[in-house]
């Protein structure tokens, strides 16, 4: 029976349910304020992973798992000078994109950052009732940490759902068009983050609107780190840009003005601002540097997969 169901079912069923038994404990002991919702959401960010090893067990079992590394991104593909800068690409411009749209958003009068004193994060601070340096001299470590560090530190959760969301799900849906397997995949991401963002997160004044206002951002988002996964037929890229994007999309909060605290559904790369950004940069480099799937196809099902791995091997 598990033969005949189709791959992608067995993909998010493990994936949504997984996700969904992982975040339980966190909807009984206090929901964001769980003593542990940073190890359930952790933990969460494996199973897009576990799902694609699922699939290649239970509907994929002849190829190789050398073969199916390379099919779903785990190598650097086709091109390795190639993903290589774009490597590089998204560690340097991930920071640049969301210092853009803070910008952007105070620019707009959508935030009012104090820079001079950093009130909003001094406050924080204050709280650990630790002795600490000045906030200005924790602010710039923790800045460097986040842009220099943390995608590197990142990248192993990240790859728990990089491989999952773009290593195997973006080229299966790519195959009904790159638009449309771009779209669906974004909105199948925010999906899967309902057991945490019904809770608030991202968007703690939103309470259980938080769920389908991420969305948005799951997409838009998704289809800048898709570009990078369909233009180096590795998954790599996409997971130092996930890293990066989950070390640095915060700093909104860091350079806030405490008498008027930022609002991630209003301002920053969260909120609308960062949505029309990363869609006009989507279109950019969707326009300047075309990729579509051919570097990363989707890794073929069952018998095919034997029949392409002997046609493989015999070129």
């Amino acid at each position: 029976m598990i033969r005949r169901t189709n791959d992608l079912v067995v993909y998010l069923v493990v994936a949504f349910g997984l996700s969904w038994l992982i975040a339980a404990p966190a909807w009984f002991t206090g929901g964001l304020r769980s003593p542990v919702f940073v190890v359930v959401a952790a933990c969460m960010m494996a199973t897009p992973s576990i799902a694609v090893l699922v699939v290649w067990r239970l509907k994929n079992r002849e190829v190789r798992f050398r073969d199916w590394a390379r099919r779903t991104g785990l190598t650097l593909g086709p091109r390795k000078g190639r993903t290589l800068w774009l490597v590089l690409a998204a560690w340097v411009g991930t920071p640049v994109v969301v210092g853009v749209a803070i910008a952007i958003s105070a620019a707009l009068g959508l935030v009012s950052l104090d820079l001079a004193h950093l009130s909003l994060y001094a406050k924080e601070l204050a709280r650990t009732g630790r002795q600490l340096p000045p906030v200005q001299t924790v602010f710039s470590i923790q800045l460097a940490f986040a842009v220099v560090l943390a995608p590197l530190l990142n990248a192993i959760p990240a790859l728990g759902e990089e491989w999952g969301w773009r290593g195997w799900l973006l080229p299966r849906l790519t195959t009904y068009g790159t638009f449309r397997g771009l779209l669906l995949s974004g909105v199948i991401w925010g999906l899967w983050h309902f057991p945490v963002t019904l809770l608030g997160y991202n968007y703690p004044d939103f309470g259980g609107w938080a769920a389908p206002y991420f969305i948005i951002a799951c997409v838009c988002l998704g289809f800048v780190i898709g570009w990078l996964r369909l233009r180096s037929g590795s998954v790599w890229p996409s997971v130092i840009a996930h890293g990066s994007f989950n070390a640095t999309a915060g700093l909104i909060i860091l350079a806030g003005d405490a008498a008027h605290p930022p609002r991630p559904e209003v301002a920053g790369v969260t909120g609308p601002v960062g949505w029309i950004l990363l869609a006009l940069l989507a279109v950019v480099l969707f326009w300047r540097w075309p990729a579509t799937n051919s570097d990363c196809p989707a890794a073929p099902v069952g018998a095919d997969s034997a029949r392409a791995d002997q046609t493989r091997d015999a070129g």
